[in-house]
């Protein structure tokens, strides 16, 4: 299939609405950019604009990136924290951002998804229950010493 060529400025405006859209990190900017096929000198032209004009912003979109993958999807700070690693975010603005969580917020979290979790346990002896509980927390992204200090 023919892929349809686009000049410079309209590259340019599709990168802009990308960004609009939704926060997006250097990386994503620079994968949808890929698409393009465009030189290194277009390609760096095209993310400073972006980062000048505010478009792209990684700070803005780390923080975004926390408090929905917390709030909506409730992810633990382990599971956020990879994947904003594999999004090449680093490691210090990741944890400058984390303050985007309250504690409170975060505790009553584990407890909730602890509570429903574990009635859903049917036919189990008590430990079983607390042990699958406890896996699912993890794999949820929630750190182990945080969710054992809520049910000791």
């Amino acid at each position: 299939m023919e892929k349809k060529s686009y000049t410079f400025e309209e590259i340019k405006q599709k990168l802009v609405n990308y960004c609009v859209y939704q926060d997006r990190c250097h990386a994503e900017v620079e994968q949808k950019m890929r698409e393009f096929l465009l030189i290194d000198e277009a390609k760096e032209e095209i993310i400073l604009y972006l980062l000048k004009e505010n478009y792209l912003n990684e700070e803005r979109f780390t923080r975004s990136y926390i408090r929905g993958k917390f709030y909506i999807k409730h992810w633990g700070k382990t599971k956020i924290k990879m994947n904003l690693k594999q999004k090449q975010i680093s490691e210090r603005l990741i944890n400058s951002c984390f303050d985007e969580i309250d504690d409170s917020d975060y505790e009553n979290t584990i407890r909730k998804i602890f509570e429903g979790y574990y009635s859903k346990q049917i036919g189990l002896k008590e430990y079983q229950k607390k042990t699958k509980t406890i896996k699912h927390l993890m794999s949820k992204g929630f750190e182990y010493e945080k969710i054992i200090d809520i049910f000791e």
